[in-house]
């Protein structure tokens, strides 16, 4: 009876040990978030790629500001002229000037784009960020809920254990069958074998854990505080993520790169104007001295596409192609980010529900074991119906252990699915990555002059 009593208690000792233990090591989903944070490749990724598409603004700026270059060169001449040998020496130094003053606008079409993609970029490391969090939260609820696993079912196994001791010993009085006995051994095998399964899948997610994170876990516990970022209502929680979900902000930069694009492939089809200009300087040895000579000059340039082969109108034809392909990819987006929303606050809602049914399942399980056992006790019951309901109060307090990793998963989702599962939002206590400063910093497209000048 005493062990009985103690099994019957196993889920609520298990929750509070993983709890307290949590607390004692402090290792809450607040600080695995933060390590992960720092850690994650994926979001280090992201942040390169923005600073890569930041450059394609200076690229295009690039395209009607002024080229400009220096030179020097030497050479030496040698002749033979009938019979008369001679050579001669000179140096020549110039400076050369190249600019593009106008291109039917096409420049500013590409930068527009350039900036529209660079602004893309940032919200993608906002999107990846939300990724990396989630997977973090799941990889933390799948440690949590493994530890607990475990724990239960070694319970479990020490329940079986005594159970078929305590057949044996009935068998070895008279009072016992051999059926109660390998009925006993049977019901041990499979608790034995569900417990090695879920040391296994323990492992396994520690590894992820530990891939996400960069650190072991470590006491682990559910307790977080942000279910106040959850609005009340459903229509709330869309509206939300329709204003300020990565995804779609991602997508409506995408739109104005595409649209950009699409101008810069029409503006192509029209006249360029450019100029240049050239100044030099030239010294051959003469008489014993030196020859000096100065030289220079200024070009204009105007030039009108006429035929290409098809390649502009191809080009214009797929730039079109392209914004029509982002304004769908957009909508798209929109659908999935209301889904995920709709998605994650039902399974709040189930998770709830799961979790009242499964709490009034362990109290049932726990009072119809304690009678079943009193009853085997006095040999109305069999050693088949403990085991019956030594199963089915583990299956509802598995039940209830995996509901509640559910109700938190889901809540995490929810925040992902509105956009709100960023380090900014969740008020995590890391240097927050973007790529913002150094797109303001390259943008300085005079800088290189300034650096060859000092």
């Amino acid at each position: 009876m005493k062990f009985k009593s103690f099994a019957g208690a196993s889920l609520l000792a298990v929750m509070v040990a993983c709890a307290q233990t949590g607390l004692a090591q402090a290792q809450s989903i607040t600080q695995a978030l933060t390590a992960a944070y720092d850690h994650a490749p994926d979001l280090q990724i992201a942040v390169l790629d923005a600073k890569a598409s930041a450059e394609n603004i200076v690229q295009a700026k690039s395209r009607k500001l002024p080229t400009i270059g220096a030179s020097i060169g030497a050479s030496q001449s040698y002749s033979l002229v009938g019979g008369n040998w001679s050579d001669s020496t000179s140096v020549t130094t110039g400076l050369s000037y190249n600019q593009t003053i106008f291109d039917n606008f096409q420049t500013e079409a590409q930068i527009e784009a350039a900036r529209a993609g660079a602004e893309a970029a940032e919200h993608q490391i906002r999107n990846t960020e939300q990724n990396v969090l989630i997977q973090v939260v799941q990889a933390y609820m799948a440690v949590l809920t493994g530890n607990q696993l475990v724990s239960l079912r070694q319970e479990n196994v020490n329940f079986f254990q005594a159970q078929l001791q305590s057949a044996q010993d009935r068998l070895d009085v008279g009072e016992g069958t051999r059926i109660d006995v390998a009925q006993a051994q049977a019901r041990l095998a499979q608790g034995q074998a569900a417990y090695r399964a879920s040391l296994a899948s323990l492992e396994t997610s520690q590894a992820t854990f530990q891939r996400l994170v960069g650190q072991r876990p470590q006491g682990l516990s559910a307790s977080h505080n942000y279910g106040n970022l959850i609005p009340r209502s459903l229509d709330s929680a869309i509206s939300e993520a329709e204003i300020g979900h990565p995804a779609i902000l991602l997508a409506k930069a995408s739109i104005r790169a595409a649209q950009a694009g699409s101008d810069a492939a029409s503006a192509s089809f029209g006249p360029t104007a450019s100029i240049s200009g050239q100044v030099g300087s030239r010294w051959t040895p003469s008489g014993g001295g030196l020859t000096d000579g100065f030289s220079g000059s200024l070009g204009f340039q105007i030039s009108i596409p006429i035929y290409a082969g098809g390649a502009i109108g191809s080009n214009i034809r797929q730039a079109n192609i392209q914004q029509i392909k982002s304004e769908v990819s957009a909508m798209s987006t929109y659908d999935q980010v209301r889904e995920a929303v709709i998605s994650a606050w039902s399974g709040i809602q189930a998770a709830d529900a799961q979790i009242s049914a499964a709490q009034a399942a362990v109290t049932s399980s726990n009072t119809v074991l304690d009678g079943v056992i009193q009853e085997r006790d006095l040999g109305t019951r069999t050693t088949l119906d403990v085991l019956n309901s030594q199963a089915d109060l583990t299956s509802a307090q598995e039940t209830l252990i995996n509901a509640s990793s559910n109700k938190v998963i889901a809540t995490f989702s929810l925040l992902s699915a509105m956009g709100r599962l960023t380090a900014s939002d969740l008020g995590l206590p890391v240097t927050i990555k973007t790529a913002v400063p150094y797109t303001q910093t390259v943008e300085d497209v005079w800088q290189e002059l300034r650096t060859v000048a000092e």
